[in-house]
């Protein structure tokens, strides 16, 4: 090749990347330093192949080319000259090869540059090594730190916790029809309603909730509880309502998981005094009795 010169304002350090745990230079950027272009310098080295084995130089895969091309920005990255084809890149020893293959006095103490360069880093990093897991660590902490943030959020969002059990008493109609609906709003995928007492009013809690898929099991499916249905279903997210005669008691499963056996009819929530009380770990076995 004929005499290089080279680029004095490049810092080459910023041109040092670390693909499959080498620390490697882009043949575009090694181009520049030796001022050259990129087809030039690189028929150079195809015309001395064997000095060059993949510990010395290899090309990039399509995904390692997006994934570099994704984090910097350099003229090497580009279609600058008509580059056709994804970069090779040269390890350390490969930068070490190129001052015998190009062969030229500049050649040298460009690649002496760059050899140094190559040590400095290398130091830096071995050097650092400690600060660099402390690093590491501190941002596994930070993820875990996240997730336990997310958890507390989202007790938050939920800060109102449900009662496990009590009793309403006569009159307190509002209240224990603010208690089903908050229960009703909570579920995030299913409500299984055992009650053998059904009629509008009872359709229309379950309005508040439009994300769930709602099944009621009564004793009597009437003619009039069926004209109510028509008409919640033409409006709202369709209900199934089912007979089941083998139930006396009213219950509430939310998403196939917490059961609440519920005192009086929910038509009738208020009017009279009635407990309730979640039931642990139940919800499987009522379902399949159903």
């Amino acid at each position: 090749m004929q005499e290089i010169t080279t680029t004095t304002n490049i810092d080459i350090k910023s041109k040092i990347y670390t693909i499959r745990d080498k620390q490697v230079m882009l043949d575009g950027d090694l181009a520049e330093l030796y001022d050259v272009e990129t087809r030039v310098f690189n028929q150079a080295v195809k015309r001395n192949t064997k000095r060059f084995p993949e510990s010395f130089r290899f090309q990039l895969t399509k995904e390692e080319y997006e994934n570099l091309k994704s984090q910097i920005v350099t003229s090497s990255l580009s279609e600058h000259g008509g580059r056709r084809y994804i970069p090779y890149v040269f390890t350390e020893q490969g930068v070490s090869m190129l001052s015998a293959v190009l062969n030229s006095r500049t050649a040298i103490e460009v690649s002496i540059k760059i050899i140094n360069s190559f040590v400095a880093m290398r130091q830096f990093i071995s050097q650092n090594a400690l600060i660099f897991q402390k690093v590491e660590n501190l941002e596994l902490k930070l993820l875990k730190h996240d997730e336990k943030f997310d958890k507390v959020f989202e007790a938050l969002e939920n800060k109102n916790p449900t009662q496990s059990q009590g009793i309403f008493y006569n009159g307190q109609i509002f209240d224990a029809h603010n208690f089903v609906s908050d229960l009703i709003r909570k579920a995030k995928n299913s409500i299984v309603l055992i009650d053998n007492y059904v009629d509008d009013s009872t359709l229309l809690l379950f309005s508040k909730n439009q994300n769930i898929d709602v099944t009621i099991y009564t004793d009597t499916f009437t003619k009039a509880l069926k004209l109510d249905l028509e008409k919640y279903n033409k409006q709202y997210k369709d209900i199934s309502i089912e007979t089941n005669k083998k139930f006396h008691d009213r219950f509430l499963i939310i998403d196939n998981k917490d059961v609440y056996h519920i005192g009086a009819s929910l038509k009738d929530l208020g009017k009279k005094t009635f407990a309730f009380s979640k039931l642990e770990d139940l919800a499987e076995h009522l379902l399949e009795n159903i």
